[in-house]
């Protein structure tokens, strides 16, 4: 009695445990893995769920077409304008007449600025002093005229030097060598020079406000200051 016992609950284990084996073989390869209890049986390798191929949105089972996007997709706008393309910088011309110059622009100041006989604006190469060349703003005229003069000379290991005046006048073959201006044109208007294309005229003409440049040089006949005050800086 006690083997049939054994027998019996041996075989009503097994009728238990034969579903979970059977159902894992038949169940829907979509569905999870089936449990599998390793104690009694060697558990298969699960096998990789096949990958479903693209459908077409919408239309399940149906193969996507070429192009067709996927919901809450957002297509380019084939209308769209494409970004325009940065100017490329204007050749600089090599200047014949302007002097030798330091490679570090000062930096100058002023509440305004004013020309007569404005003849041009370019972009120029000009000779520094330890035998190479630097790309500056050229701004000729027949006279310039700066007023709340401030400017700053400092070298990289020394102390530098402040000139101010009210008014500094330069008159005659009048050339200015600039690296960048910032500046408030008469109308209201911020403006930016640098050195990758030179500005048009009209904007400049008229006079500046409120300048800030990095002056790299400039000749003219005269130079002319009104109230000059110099002072030291330490580093």
């Amino acid at each position: 009695m006690t083997s049939r016992r054994r027998v019996g609950a041996i075989l009503a284990g097994l009728a238990l445990l034969a579903p979970m084996v059977i159902g894992a073989a038949a169940a829907p390869t979509s569905r999870p893995a089936a449990l599998c209890w390793s104690l009694i049986f060697t558990c298969p390798s699960p096998t990789p769920t096949p990958k479903a191929s693209p459908t077409t949105p919408g239309l399940p089972g149906v193969p996507a077409l070429p192009g067709a996007t996927t919901p809450g997709a957002h297509p380019a706008d084939p209308a769209a304008p494409a970004p325009a393309p940065s100017p490329s910088p204007v050749p600089a011309t090599t200047d014949a007449d302007a002097p030798v110059f330091t490679k570090i622009p000062a930096s100058m100041g002023s509440q305004g600025l004013s020309f007569t006989g404005l003849r041009g604006i370019a972009i120029v190469n000009v000779p520094t002093i330890d035998g190479g060349t630097v790309r500056v703003l050229k701004i000729s005229a027949d006279s310039i005229t700066i007023t709340g003069f401030s400017l700053t000379v400092r070298p990289p290991d020394g102390p530098g030097l402040v000139t101010t005046a009210d008014t500094m006048t330069l008159t005659g073959h009048v050339s200015v060598y600039l690296g960048s201006v910032t500046a408030t044109t008469q109308d209201g208007r911020s403006l930016t020079l640098g050195t990758d294309t030179p500005p048009p005229l009209d904007d400049v003409s008229p006079g500046l406000l409120r300048v800030t440049m990095g002056l790299v040089g400039t000749i003219a006949d005269s130079i002319h200051y009104t109230n000059t005050d110099q002072r030291i800086v330490q580093p």
